[in-house]
């Protein structure tokens, strides 16, 4: 197998009728490069284009602010204390003004169209070119094409779960590729986006993809069996609709192909569990700090990713040593990430804490701070509730920020930090502890002499200490999964200002397990799973291959030490004897907490308001520790974004048309 980072060859493609950016402005005023049929009628051109399909995965996955439309509003984020609007409208608390115009819900739409487009020209041009060249080396490989296919059904997907029913028809045709302008666009329904586009082409991945890599990176069929099982799970709970959510544009909740949910649900059930069985090269990691340290990217469970590499900004995407906090740099790891540099000690006895003790450093623990977003209280205390057993609380947050001057440029033997002790470079300068202690003692006010983001101390300890009731909009466990990573920081604080030069995780093998036990949970019909993670098939057992891993360490990030255990037995013996949808939940956020995931899990289920309708934190200054119950305003027609409002003006349409295309209430 070739190990080979992707790069993006070519531009976008226009069409037009699809809004770029934060800007309202559309293409035909904005020309930009495109690819033209006569391009993808080579061997080439397809390759090009296809290699242009998995760049634009950095434009989505790893952008901060699509990002912020995944987690802020669930129970898993809320704005920061450096939140914009961008932040707070995305809560629905009414800290924000959401509307047609925010910028978050756009990124989507505005960023997949012109990728979706180039796989309709890949596909649409590859047959014609096989057709024309049969018998000869210039046929184009059908797992070649079928990576395009699975790159339009993940973009559609993407879409459908976000908006509703979209258009299949850009300008040329339903899945045509698009070379003119066009100012017109009609939404198709929710069934014909699913049964025309995704599951067609996912079934042509799954048949026609190969069981091992063309690329590092690249798909296979068992990452095309993945979202075929997660696209086929969503919409069984669509057909189902338990609580009533609307739908549009409007239509029956029937299958055009006359299956009902629990088919779908079956479909889901069998897929995911025959990708477990024969799993070609994915595997779990042995330990969840193994998913995901630094060191250990592009591992066996990362099955999809936006790749980025430090070795090259032409094939990074994105500068080395600056930020652009703009896609194609990965930097959603920013945004929940407090700014810890204002933790100061002191360099003069206990005199003064003026002292930054724990510098920014482009390290996993670390990284750069923007505090645009910050987790609930309730992340702590409910979902994280066994941080001894479950290593997935150590292996996500960093909760403890170690002392690093030494790479700044402070020289000091030692400081001295909480009770007026002193502390060496490495050791724990604060702390985030996993429960709430009454032996903590928080400063009445900040001082000179005292802490300088509001942490408390505790006897005989020179770190200063934050219990999980104390968890605020400025201060928080830092997001340690999604830190960046770099060999080529030396002994400095490297290049913390950059986007992270990690591949952002976008599928995982983990999730195939999760899919069937949820499934399962629906009605499916179970049967034992043979082969490396054999089991009897059931949500309770499936989920238990998930929970006996997450029971086993090697590291501890709180530490910063080799930390060997195995807690899987205990972790098992946890495990409810019955399942339902709601534990499921809960161990996905265990697993894939702020990977954004949250929004489409919490909507395909419809728990959206009831598991996020409410949550706490403290305020927005350091030493505020008053708890607040907030609550959101989550309604039913809110479980579809609305449609960018960049979109409806640039339409050619009269004013009742492109009423009819938004979404209700909106």
């Amino acid at each position: 197998m070739k190990s080979k980072y992707i790069k993006s060859l070519m531009g976008t493609v226009l069409v037009s009728m699809f809004l770029m950016g934060c800007s309202s402005d559309i293409l035909t005023e904005n020309p930009r490069n495109f690819y033209t049929p006569g391009y993808f009628q080579t061997k080439a051109g397809i390759l090009g284009g296809v290699t242009a399909l998995y760049s634009n995965l950095r434009n989505l996955n790893g952008q901060a602010y699509y990002f912020n439309s995944c987690e802020t509003g669930t129970d898993e984020a809320t704005w920061g204390q450096s939140a914009d609007g961008n932040f707070t409208s995305m809560d629905y608390s009414g800290a924000g003004t959401f509307n047609t115009a925010t910028y978050p819900i756009s990124i989507l739409w505005s960023t997949v169209y012109s990728n979706i487009n180039t796989a309709n020209g890949i596909i649409e041009n590859a047959l014609l070119v096989n057709a024309s060249k049969k018998g000869t080396s210039d046929t184009i490989p059908g797992s070649l094409i079928a990576e395009a296919n699975f790159m339009r059904a993940y973009d559609y997907f993407l879409l459908v779960q976000r908006y509703g029913g979209v258009p299949l028809d850009l300008g040329s045709g339903n899945l045509k590729f698009n070379t003119n302008p066009s100012r017109t666009s009609v939404r198709n329904t929710v069934p014909e986006v699913y049964t025309k586009c995704i599951f067609t082409d996912l079934l042509t991945a799954v048949n026609t993809l190969p069981e091992t890599q063309r690329l590092t990176g690249t798909v296979t069929k068992q990452v095309a069996q993945l979202l075929l099982a997660k696209a086929y799970l969503t919409y069984a709970w669509w057909l189902q609709n338990p609580n009533n959510i609307p739908t549009y544009p409007l239509s029956d909740r029937t299958d055009p192909n006359g299956k009902d949910a629990t088919w779908y649900f079956q479909q889901a059930y069998n897929l995911a569990t025959a990708a477990i069985a024969n799993p070609g090269s994915y595997a779990l990691q042995a330990t969840y700090y193994d998913v995901n340290v630094g060191s250990n990217d592009r591992n066996k469970e990362m099955m999809l990713y936006a790749d980025h590499t430090q070795a090259s900004q032409q094939y990074n995407g994105g500068s080395l040593t600056s930020g652009s906090a703009g896609a194609p740099d990965n930097f959603a790891g920013w945004m929940l990430t407090w700014n810890y540099p204002t933790i100061t000690s002191s360099g003069d006895g206990g005199a003064t804490y003026k002292v930054s003790s724990v510098v920014r450093v482009s390290t996993q623990d670390l990284g750069r701070p923007w505090v645009r977003m910050a987790p609930p209280i309730g992340v702590f205390k409910n979902t994280f509730a066994d941080k001894t057993n479950d290593s997935r609380y150590d292996g996500t947050f960093t909760t403890v920020y170690h002392a690093n001057w030494l790479m700044g440029t402070n020289t000091s033997a030692s400081l001295v930090n909480a009770n007026g002790m002193s502390v060496l470079p490495g050791a724990p300068i604060l702390s985030f502890l996993s429960a709430d202690d009454p032996a903590i003692v928080y400063p009445a006010a900040l001082t000179g002499g005292s802490s300088s983001v509001g942490a408390g101390t505790m006897p005989g300890r020179a770190d200063w200490v934050v219990g999980p009731s104390a968890i605020s909009r400025i201060i928080y466990p830092g997001l340690w999964k999604l830190g960046p990573y770099r060999t080529d920081n030396g002994t400095g604080i490297g290049n913390p200002n950059a986007g992270s030069t990690r591949p952002f995780p976008i599928l995982k093998f983990s999730e195939l397990f999760f899919i069937a036990a949820e499934a399962a949970v629906k009605g499916a019909t179970v049967t034992s799973v043979t082969g490396t993670y054999a089991n009897d098939g059931t949500a309770k057992g499936l989920i238990n291959i998930i929970r006996a891993r997450a029971g086993k360490w090697r590291y501890s990030n709180a530490q910063n030490a080799v930390v060997v255990a195995d807690n899987s037995a205990a972790m098992i013996a946890a495990t409810p004897a019955t399942i339902d949808i709601n534990y499921i939940l809960a161990e996905r956020s265990r697993e894939y907490y702020g990977e954004g995931y949250r929004i489409f899990d919490l909507r395909r289920t419809q728990t959206w308001a009831d598991i996020a309708g409410t949550y706490q934190i403290c305020g927005v200054k350091f030493g505020d520790r008053t708890v607040q119950t907030v609550t959101r305003t989550i309604l039913p027609a809110n479980y579809l974004d609305p449609i960018p409002q960049g979109q409806i003006d640039g339409m050619d349409m009269t004013a009742a048309e492109k009423a009819a295309y938004q979404n209700p209430g909106y």
